[in-house]
């Protein structure tokens, strides 16, 4: 199995919001626009399965450079969201005046 780049090859931008668009469990709890508490207990389970079967694999040294990964990958996804909101937010204020 040929192995998936993060990484746009052109952009260098990170791929994962389109990969994530391809989880059926993402895609099945977006589609009523309400994230309800099952759909999140639903991905937290998955999430914790995944970081454990990883995790395991790992020696200390690469442990160290996935944790730091995970942070970045987690600070980049609440800014772009937060920046998102934001314009979202300013169009709105513009929009509606």
């Amino acid at each position: 199995m040929p192995r998936t780049s993060w990484l746009d090859a052109e952009t260098q931008e990170p791929q994962f919001a389109e990969y994530v668009q391809r989880l059926e469990t993402f895609t099945d709890a977006l589609a009523d626009g309400v994230i309800d508490e099952n759909e999140m207990v639903g991905q937290e389970d998955r999430l914790i399965e995944a970081l454990k079967e990883v995790e395991s694999h790992l020696d200390d040294e690469l442990h160290e450079k996935v944790t730091h990964l995970l942070c970045e990958l987690t600070a980049y996804n609440i800014m772009k969201s937060l920046r998102e909101l934001q314009t979202a937010a300013v169009a709105g204020v513009v929009g509606g005046k």
